[in-house]
């Protein structure tokens, strides 16, 4: 009798960002301290807290320094480079020749996401395999949703399309889930959809978003769990951002004593 083949768990950090508002050319964006350690030092955390059996960390922009700290605080990491930052689909990219033996699932995320908890990805990881999904989002409910993709639905729950704000009609505008950039993917179906994607757009970038497109045409799953915590989700752009974030992390820390 043939035995299924055990399903793996990988993270991928994407972590080669400028941090333009950031204002401080020298540093790469998730080197900004939150409590007095680096962004990306909770979300590398986080991943070997999931028991993911790869951490691949995507560094670009001053890598050096990304490399250095990740590499001695963490020295199983795996490193993948995007010498040029071409979008989150191109990010991803990076990872192919790394997962090229893998099997199982690929969770994505990012460098300048540190609030985000193990218990909210267990959650995820339990919805993805709970729907057998080729892929799943976490998203949130936004009182104020401006400016960010919106999920719409199908009747059963599963994922239809996510709409840009710019693209998205009034109808389409007025539902308040958002799309949170934390996924978890089928990992050939992730680099199966990576394959078909072109940066048709203005900026000439690869979106990850991109691959659902592809999904929806091999009419393949997309499941959506939406996170009850909207703070985790917060992605750090600027000086303000980052002083609330160090508020919200002591908040965390407090409630997990």
């Amino acid at each position: 009798m043939k035995t299924e083949k055990k399903r793996g768990l990988a993270v991928a950090i994407m972590a080669a960002g400028k941090g333009t508002r950031m204002k401080d050319p020298s540093k790469a964006k998730v080197m900004y301290e939150v409590l007095g350690k680096p962004m990306i030092y909770y979300v590398v955390d986080l991943a070997y807290n999931l028991k993911a059996d790869r951490v691949i960390v995507i560094a670009g922009y001053q890598r050096e320094a990304v490399i250095k700290y990740i590499s001695k605080s963490y020295p199983k990491i795996e490193i993948a480079v995007q010498a040029e930052q071409l979008g989150t689909g191109h990010a991803i990219m990076q990872t192919e020749t790394a997962l090229k033996d893998f099997y199982g699932d690929v969770i994505v995320l990012s460098g300048d996401v540190p609030l985000l908890t193990a218990k909210s990805m267990q959650q995820l990881i339990e919805h993805h395999f709970e729907t057998r999904a080729g892929a799943t989002i976490l998203t949130a409910q936004f009182n104020d949703p401006t400016g960010y993709g919106r999920i719409i639905r199908n009747d059963d729950n599963s994922v239809k399309k996510i709409v840009e704000h710019k693209d998205a009609t009034e109808e389409e505008r007025r539902v308040k889930e958002i799309n949170s950039g934390i996924y978890i993917f089928d990992k050939q179906k992730l680099f199966d959809g990576l394959q078909q994607i072109t940066p048709n757009n203005v900026q000439k970038e690869y979106y990850l978003t991109d691959v659902f497109e592809y999904y929806w045409k091999k009419k393949w799953r997309v499941s959506a769990l939406k996170s009850n915590y909207v703070d985790e989700i917060r992605g750090i752009n600027t000086i303000e951002q980052l002083k609330e974030a160090e508020t919200i992390k002591l908040a965390q820390l407090h409630s997990s004593v």
